[in-house]
């Protein structure tokens, strides 16, 4: 799977997939929950990088100490909106508001997409911002999750 960036704004991000062959049902299925499952996570502020510290501890982490104040001092770092995914021939799409949320989120999504196509369906390409010219954007966003007041 060969990974693009292209134009990124985390409040108004689409995110491509350009798939070996027309996506089944089930390989619909498969790839909608990687998405869904990753966007929830982030709405709930998983992807906060400022609070990384199993990771930052290393390796032993047999009896470490956790601060869970340490969450309740930083800034909350959730997802905001996800549209629904879309598919054009060998094309999926969604539309994603990343919110606040850290990029620590999109190595995330690679890491589950790469296993995702050796696994189960063969995506050729994934790109992260931008348009595809063979599929135009147009301004019409089904959003998961209404915008709160």
């Amino acid at each position: 799977m060969e990974v693009q960036f292209r134009e990124f704004n985390p409040f108004d991000l689409w995110i491509w997939l350009e798939f070996e062959t027309v996506p089944s049902p089930m390989e619909r299925q498969y790839v909608e929950e990687v998405f869904n499952s990753w966007f929830y996570l982030g709405k709930l502020g998983g992807f906060n990088a400022e609070n990384l510290q199993v990771q930052d501890m290393g390796v032993e982490i047999s009896y470490m100490d956790y601060d869970t104040k340490v969450s309740d001092e930083m800034m909350m770092a959730p997802m905001h909106n996800m549209a629904e995914f879309e598919y054009e021939g060998i094309w999926g799409r969604c539309w994603f508001d990343l919110g606040t949320s850290d990029l620590i989120a999109l190595d995330i999504l690679i890491n589950a997409l790469t296993q995702l196509s050796r696994e189960l369906i063969v995506i050729k390409n994934l790109i992260i911002g931008g348009e595809n010219e063979d599929w135009p954007i147009t301004n019409k966003r089904q959003a998961m999750f209404a915008e709160e007041n």
